[in-house]
């Protein structure tokens, strides 16, 4: 050997991998007690301050970071779809872009109790959190079209403007808050529960449970303020057409 190579003891892999040929050298570690966002970006900051990358050299942070990158990527895309979506749907039910406009209004109403309840379990923003949000909103969405609906029902009806808003709230007010209160029962034990699983659940349930009670109670008060206010704005335009059976038509007498 002494004859082909220079022969030294040392440390150093036991094996060599690679990838997208390249070596690859694998540093793994577990995260527990925190968020692993804010782990990797904590350790990316720290590498960045004190190591000192040769030349060719460089580092990638996958496993479950990455994963949870490309899951957020996802429902962010598939998120946009999913408004303009409903926002089309809505539009073809209430014919008219303000009452469609008013509506939405109830997703930011919705993300406030979102917002707040993840901050008092402990401010971490997970794929299940994201989840949350689109379920609220769906909801949301759902109540105020439920109203909105409703009141143009009865302006078409002819009833008068301020008693419309009065009974078009109140008939929708018992299956509004049934449809609620059923939901927060439902997300109470998931909230409260321990156990396996509730690293995906739990966040979920947090998200909904505490956007439902601002929703429900904003899109009571404010929708119906916004209608006794800007009402004639929002009321869609009604065309009335004749058909040709009611024309009237000339009679000839021989």
């Amino acid at each position: 050997m002494s004859q082909v190579a220079q022969i030294s003891y040392g440390t150093g892999p036991n094996t060599i991998n690679r990838e997208n040929v390249s070596r690859l050298i694998v540093v793994s570690a577990n995260a527990t007690g925190r968020d692993l966002r804010s782990i990797v970006d904590e350790i990316s900051a720290k590498v960045k301050q004190q190591v000192q990358l040769p030349a060719g050299y460089f580092i990638q942070y996958g496993g479950q970071f990455e994963s949870e990158q490309r899951a957020t990527q996802n429902i962010l895309a598939f998120s946009a779809i999913a408004f303009v979506l409903i926002a089309v749907l809505m539009y073809l039910t209430v014919k008219s872009i303000p009452s469609t406009l008013m509506i939405m209004i109830n997703l930011p109403l919705a993300l406030v109790g979102g917002v707040i309840s993840v901050a008092l379990t402990g401010g971490v923003i997970s794929v299940a959190s994201l989840v949350g949000f689109i379920t609220l909103f769906g909801v949301a969405t759902r109540n105020g079209l439920l109203l909105v609906d409703n009141y143009n029902t009865k302006f078409a009806e002819g009833i008068v403007f301020k008693d419309a808003i009065i009974q078009g709230s109140m008939e929708r007010l018992n299956a509004i808050l049934m449809t609620a209160f059923t939901s927060a029962l439902g997300l109470a034990p998931l909230v409260i529960g321990s156990g396996a699983g509730k690293e995906i659940l739990q966040p979920l349930a947090v998200v909904v449970l505490g956007g439902l009670f601002t929703s429900t109670a904003l899109t009571l008060l404010v929708l119906p303020a916004l209608y006794a206010q800007f009402g004639k704005v929002l009321i869609p335009q009604i065309k009335l057409t004749q058909s040709e059976d009611f024309t009237p038509k000339s009679l000839t007498v021989n």
